[in-house]
């Protein structure tokens, strides 16, 4: 085939169509162009493998997942412009497509899974193996990549020009402007090294403190005790550049919920009586005047961000109702008609047929309904209901999930699947499902159902960037499912090492946020005790004020919950993508300096995670070099707010060193 030379996306590519024009893609729909080839197919999952490990450890640590669409479209450009490829555009959407399989899978199961390693702690009775976290990940993934494809054509293409979609926005630029030359993968690489040197450092070594905090300076250590203010701050490279893409406005919300935690409800909390304490969490007994402030946070203020979140997972269906009847419309049109599909319609919107979407949703619930009742309950009506919540639940927040990144690029999983827990919890213990194997029972209803949601609000991206481009779904649908299957695999694999090397419980543990949320949320429910019902009203009251006071709820909601010092970052971060593209009075200028922070906010993420994985290998191989006494210090925290200076500085002075000349060079 001739080499092709394109110029960019179509005029119209962005804006609502007027009446009778047709968007018409870069890949002709009446040409066949290469696509599906062993080496799409292979890089595709050989990036699934890396990016699974890598976002499996970030997310475990931190509480975000990052979306590796960009960094494996500019790996993906990077390749094909040193192979010197020509008419990769279609194989490299491929490779991003099974490629991104990882976040979305790892996000379905590190919310929720780890949470059999928390209680198992308390309860050894729990077993957790490979195979529940394989297969909640696996079977969530096909029941969300099924439950999506109806809903393609009314998303990408009914709603042509009304949705932003602001990461296949970004994505599809970075692959179109590969067909000119793969620079772009230079600065990404370099920012991989630096970010991934740095942190390895850090986590290997201990060269300095993980965490600034107040406790540095004598009237630090004097608030934190007796006022309970703290302040910290993650100094990693991996948090910073997921800041800078993360963004000042969604940075400042979520940083606005933790300020009102630590700084109002948490200094509070010491105040009020030990009976209403109890009141207020009935587990809890005593005072908290002798209590540290991330102690009053843990079993307090934090139940006050999974009130937020889950409330803000019903203004998201209710919102959303109107999508899902529309949707279903269109998919019952789909599947009356009996036309052969090679012949009615065109490459690029030709999806796998709608009678074996309905048969994979069915032989899938089936599956899971297998599993769910011989390797978990044991019980047949258990069983049955366990599987009717799960499908309901899932297909109806597949819409919830997709509208949201398409609106602002942000899946409000979490809040979704915290709300999957409460209701599969109080339905499970009416039919008589109670203890430890009902906590079990709703951690596996909740990882099959958030990766699910996870998995449909990735897979629209993907499904926008082919479109606008011009690959056929078809073949993006399904080569998914196999980046579905092995990267549940892989993140059944990092759980495990992660778990034997860090652990999610004691002293240096991973953070894991969310599965402590759900473990915090399981456990009460479950075992016949209180649940902090008015904490969580608090939130959901939150929430729905901030709902009609116009602002994102989730994201004020997620800073409520996710500990201080992982948030100041995404805030720096943030400030740092503001400051860089506001500077010039050349917006053109401006643009680039954005999108060159991107790539180096990237290559931050993902050198800072995978080398995150590598030094967990190591731990987990018996190789500890950190120096407990050393890492623990104050010298070594003053050492840390010095290299973090260092690092914020080199990458605002790399971006800045964009100019007008490299204006004419891109024009």
């Amino acid at each position: 085939m001739p080499e092709e030379r394109f110029s960019g996306l179509p005029e119209n590519a962005h804006r609502e169509l007027k009446e009778g024009e047709e968007y018409r893609p870069i890949l002709l729909p009446e040409k066949n162009y290469p696509e599906v080839n062993l080496r799409s197919v292979s890089i595709g999952l050989l990036m699934a493998i890396l990016f699974s490990a890598a976002a499996a450890y970030l997310g475990l640590k931190v509480g975000q997942v990052f979306e590796a669409a960009i960094p494996i479209a500019i790996i993906a450009v990077g390749l094909s412009s040193a192979a010197k490829r020509k008419n990769s555009l279609g194989e490299n959407v491929i490779i991003q497509s099974i490629g991104a399989s990882s976040g979305v899978i790892v996000a379905g199961a590190i919310f929720t899974l780890p949470a059999l390693y928390i209680l198992q702690a308390k309860y050894p009775e729990i077993t957790v193996n490979f195979m529940q976290v394989f297969l909640s990940s696996l079977l969530g993934g096909v029941l969300g990549i099924l439950f999506l494809i109806p809903f393609r054509k009314y998303f990408v293409s009914d709603m042509h020009g009304k949705y932003p979609f602001p990461e296949a926005t970004a994505t599809t630029q970075v692959l179109v402007s590969g067909e000119k030359g793969g620079d772009q993968a230079k600065p990404l690489i370099r920012a991989g090294i630096i970010g991934g040197l740095y942190d390895f450092l850090i986590a290997t070594f201990g060269s300095w403190a993980e965490v600034f905090t107040s406790r540095v300076l004598p009237f630090g250590t004097i608030l934190a005790d007796k006022i309970k203010l703290v302040f910290k701050v993650n100094v990693g490279a991996a948090v910073l550049g997921l800041g800078y893409i993360v963004g000042l406005k969604y940075a400042a919300i979520i940083c606005a919920g933790s300020a009102l935690v630590w700084f109002v409800i948490v200094p509070i909390l010491p105040l009020f009586n030990d009976s209403f304490l109890h009141t207020l969490n009935p587990v809890f007994t005593g005072n908290l005047i002798h209590v540290p402030p991330e102690i009053i946070f843990r079993d307090f203020a934090r139940h006050i961000g999974i009130g937020g979140i889950a409330m803000a997972g019903i203004i998201g269906v209710i919102n959303s109702w109107s999508i899902i009847k529309n949707a279903i419309r269109l998919a019952s049109k789909e599947f009356k008609k009996n036309k052969p599909v090679e012949i009615t319609v065109k490459r690029t919107q030709r999806d796998i047929p709608m009678k074996i979407i309905i048969v994979g949703v069915v032989v899938t619930l089936l599956l899971t309904f297998a599993y769910f009742y011989l390797g978990v309950v044991g019980n047949l009506l258990q069983a049955i209901v366990g599987i009717l919540v799960i499908g309901i639940i899932a297909f109806l927040f597949t819409t919830v999930a997709a509208n949201a990144i398409a609106i602002v690029g942000t899946n409000p999983v979490s809040g979704m699947t915290l709300m999957t827990l409460i209701l599969s919890s109080v339905i499970l213990v009416a039919v008589g499902l109670k203890g430890t194997t009902g906590m079990v029972a709703s951690l596996i209803m909740g990882g099959v159902v958030c990766t699910a949601l996870s998995m449909a609000g990735g897979f629209i991206t993907d499904l926008k960037i082919g479109y606008w481009i011009g690959t056929t779904p078809s073949k993006q649908e399904t080569w998914k499912f196999l980046g579905t299957l092995v990267s549940a695999a892989t993140v059944g694999i990092v759980i495990m090492i992660l778990n034997k090397t860090y652990g999610f419980t004691g002293e240096k543990a991973l953070v894991a946020p969310q599965a402590n949320a759900m473990a915090a949320v399981i456990e009460p429910l479950m075992s016949g005790g209180g649940a902090p019902w008015l904490l969580y009203a608090f939130g959901a009251l939150i929430a729905l004020a901030l709902n009609f006071l116009k602002v994102p709820a989730l994201a004020f909601a997620l800073g409520m919950f996710i500990p201080f010092e992982l948030n100041i970052p995404l805030l720096i971060g943030g400030g740092i993508s503001w400051l860089v593209s506001s500077r010039s009075k050349d917006k053109t200028v401006n643009q680039l300096r954005y999108e060159k922070g991107t790539l180096l906010a990237s290559g931050f993420i993902a050198g800072g995670a995978l080398m995150g994985v590598v030094s967990a290998a190591l731990r987990f191989g018996g190789l500890d070099f950190i120096n407990n006494k050393w890492a623990e210090s104050a010298a070594a925290e003053w050492l840390a707010l010095i290299m973090y200076a260092g690092l914020i500085g080199y990458f605002i002075w790399d971006v800045m060193r964009i100019s007008a000349k490299d204006k004419q060079k891109n024009q």
